[in-house]
Order: structure tokens, then C-alpha cells, then sequence
């Protein structure tokens, strides 16, 4: 085949075509990506509404600001880390800045429709992930970087220039994020939420061997700051309502008046509330007895939901039947063995369901996007090739 550019027609329906967001007039390219005939807006189209000029002027004016705080405190250089430092101002500008360019940038995406299915009402939820989320890459960083060079210092005009720079750069990326949420990204972060606020609490209760005790101690007024691990659950859970939202309005939209789809979306809400309600209610004496019969009640929903798969998901495969069984065994295993035998310890008896449990989940989460995203206009085509 040569090479040279060959211009061609697609007729579309007026509903795909309302659905993508085109018109006649909107520049379109054709690509084949993994075997794949991709065809969308120009690439140059997306960059010019990615406002990339918002995060260099509001990062401009930042280090101009700051960079006259630091003459007005009469000093000649700025240490890495500290209270009066580096690390404090970039985070706490940085950390703002990227929130309302996010912010700012989500709420047009969602007004211009560029960001699929992410609905108003899941806002809020999102805006708070993503400020956390922020707030500890940034952390985790600067605690990296004063590891790595202890005593650091820097001129005015070094440190700000490396103010500017890490600041542009968590900017651009909120920016650059704000475009591209959806179900994916919810998924993701859900992943990341649970992960990283469990393991920060592990760490900060590391002295109090929190693991002689149970994983929900960590939780509990024993425990050093105890509300990371609560507002973990109470965030993930949030998080998993907004990423049921989002994927079942698809679904339903392929499936209309399925009450199987109705009865997955109630029990998998059941699910998020119930995670809600283990950090609301810690394993203290007064809320001793509602923390475990959440926790009890989060296995038996879980079972029920992994026993009704095979009815409740359409177009459920044998591989993740499979796989569903398998952890539906695991954690029984588990259970009779703490219960009758003492063996694992509770410790490792509530980390290892967990883990088992919350992996299984993001599996099932990972089949419904599938689920939500499959084509829903198809035609058959006669394709010509032009030498």
C-alpha cells in the first residue's frame, strides 16, 4: 500500500454522532491500535482545551508571592524541610492551586461532556479522593527527598525556582487528571485509597504492635491517630457508591429494567455502606458491638453476592465463576480455621479476608466496566482498500 494520505468518509447515525460529540465540521482521524479501527477528534483538538496556560499563571503568581514572603522574613536561605520551609510552601500552595484547578476543570469537563458518565452528585466525592490523594504524593515526596538530602538548603532565588517547578508540575497534572476521570479512574483510586491509608496507619501504629492485638485496633482509641484508618473506610466507601453510580447508569442503560443489574447494584451499595459503618463505629467498648455486626454482616453480603454471580451478572464468564468459587473457599477456609482451630491468629485471619475480599471486589468492579463500555453501536461494514 503506499503511503500517502487518503481522505475518507464515515457516515455516522445522528445519535452516535450526538454521543461522540461531532459534527461535520470536527477534524476526525482514523488510527488502528492493537488491532483495533480507532476513530476520534484530531489530538490537537484536546490539547487546546486542556487550558495548560491556567496552571503556568497561577504557579507565576504563586512564586512571585512567595518569593516575597521570604524577603520580608529577612532570611538567605530556605532549608528542604521544616515548618519555615520549602516542603511547607509547596505543599500548602501546591495543594490548593491543584485543587481548584482540578475543581474548576472537572466542572467544565462535566458541563462539556468530556468526561463520560460522571454525574454531579459524584463530585464532591471525587474532588475530596483526589485532594487526598495530592496531599500525599506530596507529603510522601518532600519526607523522600528530606531523607535523601538531610540539612538541605537553597538561596531565595534557587528555591524558587524549584517551587515553581514542582508546583507547575502538580498543577499541570490536576489539570491533566480533571480531563480524564472516569470509571477506570474511580476503580483505581479506590485501589490506591484502601491500600495506602491502611498501610500509613500500620506505620504510624508501628510501636504499639498493633498486629498483636487485631487489624481493627488500628482503628480504635488505642491506636495512634486513629481517624486515618476510619476515614479510610468512610472515603473508600464513598469512593465504591460513586463508582457503582457511575457504572450501573451504563448498565442499565444496555440492560433497561433488569432486576438482576437492580439486585447487584442494591447489594454491592450494601457493601459500601456497610465498609462506611466499620469506620464510623470503631472497635472501641461503647461501639464494640455495632463494629462487629458490621463486620459480620460485610461477609455475609459478600457471600451472597459471590454465591449469585452466576445470576446476577450478565454474560458472566467460567474463568471468573471460577475465580469467585475459589475465593468463596479461601474464605471459608480461613473463617473455620480461626474459628475451630486458632489457626491464623486474628491478625492474620482479618488481613488475609481482606485482602482476598477487597481483591475479588476490584475483579468484579473490573468485569462491570467491561460490562458498561461495550460497544452499543455496531453495524457490518464492507471495507475497500485504496492502493
Amino acid at each position: 500500500m503506499s503511503n500517502h494520505k487518503t481522505k475518507l468518509t464515515v457516515t455516522l447515525p445522528a445519535a452516535v454522532a450526538q454521543q461522540l460529540g461531532v459534527t461535520d465540521d470536527t477534524p476526525v482521524r482514523v488510527a488502528v491500535k492493537n488491532d483495533r479501527l480507532i476513530i476520534r477528534p484530531q489530538p490537537r483538538d484536546r490539547v487546546e482545551r486542556l487550558n495548560l496556560h491556567w496552571p503556568l499563571l497561577v504557579t507565576a503568581i504563586l512564586t512571585i508571592g512567595v518569593y516575597i514572603y521570604w524577603l520580608t522574613q529577612h532570611t538567605t536561605a530556605i532549608p528542604l524541610s521544616g515548618d519555615f520551609s520549602l516542603a511547607s510552601m509547596v505543599i500548602g500552595c501546591a495543594l490548593v492551586a491543584g485543587m481548584v484547578l482540578f475543581t474548576c476543570n472537572l466542572i467544565v469537563a462535566r458541563r462539556h461532556h468530556e468526561v463520560p458518565r460522571i454525574y454531579w452528585r459524584n463530585l464532591p466525592v471525587i474532588i475530596g479522593s483526589f485532594a487526598i490523594m495530592l496531599a500525599l504524593a506530596l507529603v510522601g515526596g518532600f519526607w523522600l527527598l528530606g531523607q535523601l538530602f538531610p540539612g538541605a538548603s537553597f538561596d531565595l532565588v534557587t528555591a524558587a525556582i524549584i517551587f515553581f517547578i514542582l508546583t507547575v508540575s502538580s498543577n499541570t497534572l490536576m489539570v491533566r487528571a480533571a480531563r480524564h476521570v472516569d470509571a477506570n479512574t474511580l476503580s483505581a483510586l479506590l485501589g490506591v485509597v484502601i491500600i495506602t491509608g491502611v498501610i500509613i496507619a500500620m506505620a504510624s501504629n508501628n510501636q504499639r504492635r498493633w498486629w498483636q492485638h487485631n487489624l481493627s485496633f488500628l482503628g480504635t482509641d488505642m491506636a495512634n491517630n486513629a481517624w486515618q484508618f476510619n476515614a479510610t473506610l468512610m472515603l473508600a466507601a464513598l469512593l465504591m457508591v460513586a463508582l457503582i453510580d457511575t457504572l450501573f447508569v451504563a448498565i442499565s442503560q444496555r440492560y433497561p429494567g433488569n432486576r438482576r443489574i437492580n439486585i447487584m447494584r442494591a447489594l454491592l451499595t450494601l457493601v459500601a455502606l456497610d465498609v462506611a459503618c466499620i469506620g464510623i463505629f470503631p472497635n472501641n467498648a461503647a461501639s464494640h458491638l455495632l463494629h462487629d455486626q458490621a463486620a459480620g454482616m460485610l461477609i455475609i453480603l459478600l457471600a451472597v453476592l459471590i454465591v449469585g454471580i452466576r445470576w446476577l451478572l450478565p454474560q458472566v464468564s467460567r474463568e471468573f465463576l471460577w475465580v469467585s468459587y475459589l475465593v468463596a473457599i479461601i474464605l471459608l477456609t480461613l473463617n473455620f480455621g480461626f474459628r475451630l482451630f486458632g489457626y491464623p491468629s486474628l491478625t492474620s485471619f482479618e488481613i488475609q479476608a481482606f485482602t482476598v475480599a477487597f481483591g475479588w471486589l476490584l475483579l468484579l468492579f473490573s468485569r462491570l466496566r467491561a460490562l458498561a463500555i461495550q460497544d452499543r453501536w455496531q453495524w457490518d461494514v464492507h471495507i475497500k482498500v485504496t492502493r
